[in-house]
């Protein structure tokens, strides 16, 4: 009987114990940080995105891929100008051979070694076109690890050693600033997603005061893996209203400032 008391005691105790990422302070007295995110360097990124996020007044983090920047370039020398965040999404964006569409290039036939050239090469790329060193990365599929079976590895030690942070794709939850592994911060989708989809997940960040990351592709009104122009011009006046106590800004951004805190 002692001991189901001192449980019970236990957990009624642990249960008054308030969240931690609660106590944390944001800048201006805001109530949780939120990031925007897109993939793989899409040209409606930067013909019909950027545009938008401009007009907001919004900063969001574009990871790219070397070929499909080259592409268009034009475009991406104005988003760095304009103040976006730009990251490392790989050289040849390898996942897992399950995939059919990257059977030729399958995570499980990489070593370390060509996965950290993968990354470095994709790095020189961007710093020699666009004259900005990519500090943040985020892992092709979301997946983290090379080789097969029993050589299975995780790479996330060499996004660690390279790179401010690394984003995940497809995650479950918000990022707890006061427990956070910035080599894998969770990255939750918003392609395809109306706001009001949305709106619960920014509900949910803002009450335990937590920093949502939203992930994204192709930047435009409808289509496969695509963000909606519409559900992000809602997102973007809702955030920028300071009655609901949101900090928007690039993943870089908010990665330094807690780690400063």
């Amino acid at each position: 009987m002692k001991k189901i008391h001192c449980f019970i005691i236990g957990i009624a105790l642990l249960g008054a114990i308030p969240s931690f990422s609660q106590n944390f302070t944001w800048p201006q007295g805001k109530k949780m940080a939120l990031s925007l995110s897109f993939d793989d360097a899409r040209g409606s990124q930067v013909t019909h995105g950027t545009p938008l996020l401009n007009q907001h007044g919004v900063k969001a983090t574009f990871f790219l891929n070397p070929g499909a920047m080259e592409k268009n370039l034009a475009g991406w020398k104005k988003a760095v100008a304009d103040g976006h965040e730009i990251g490392n999404h790989s050289t040849s964006h390898p996942c897992t051979g399950i995939f059919t569409w990257s059977r030729a290039n399958a995570l499980e036939n990489y070593s370390l070694e060509k996965m950290e050239k993968d990354i470095l090469d994709c790095n020189k790329s961007i710093e020699k076109n666009l004259g900005v060193k990519a500090e943040v990365f985020a892992y092709p599929c979301g997946q983290t690890f090379i080789g097969n079976a029993g050589q299975t590895q995780s790479y996330v030690p060499l996004i660690a050693k390279h790179f401010l942070l690394g984003r995940l794709w497809k995650s479950e939850a918000p990022n707890d600033p006061s427990y956070t592994n910035f080599a894998q911060l969770t990255g939750i989708e918003m392609d395809g997603q109306d706001f009001e989809q949305i709106l619960p997940l920014i509900e949910e960040a803002r009450k335990s005061g937590k920093w949502l990351v939203l992930a994204g592709h192709e930047m435009n009104e409808s289509g496969n893996q695509t963000t909606r122009l519409s559900m992000l011009k809602k997102l973007m006046e809702y955030a920028n209203d300071p009655a609901h106590g949101i900090w928007i800004a690039p993943m870089g951004t908010v990665t330094k400032y807690i780690q400063s805190h």
